[in-house]
């Protein structure tokens, strides 16, 4: 089982940029998928889910408008558009699997996003 993500990067305030996350291992349509970012000494957070068949989203209130999530499950991939990005979206970002049912589990390694003038 592996989740890496991609697209990270040091990106200027107001600037946008968008993650990827890609599954390997496991049936990527049957899971939940969400984003999660965390910065030192914090907890990790959640920033958006997406259901199966990306049926449904939610997104913490903090991201709201300005980030969307996305799935192409051809391409067991989940994506995460960032626009109007500010400093306090700085934070290493991480993918999750979630399959409740099974109670599977499954997190990446992360990818630092840097907002920074």
């Amino acid at each position: 089982v592996q989740l890496v993500e991609s697209g990270g990067g040091l990106v200027h305030p107001g600037g946008s940029l968008r993650l990827s996350c890609t599954a390997s291992g496991f049936t990527f349509s049957s899971y939940a998928m969400s984003w999660y970012r965390q910065t030192p000494g914090t907890e990790r957070e959640l920033v958006a889910i997406i259901g199966r068949a990306g049926d449904s989203t939610n997104y913490a209130d903090s991201v709201k408008g300005r980030f969307t999530i996305s799935r192409d499950d051809a391409k067991n991939t989940m994506y995460l558009q960032m626009n109007s990005l500010k400093s306090e979206d700085t934070a290493v970002y991480y993918c999750r699997a979630d399959r409740v049912a099974l109670g599977r589990l499954y997190w990446g390694q992360g990818t630092q996003v840097t907002v920074s003038s």
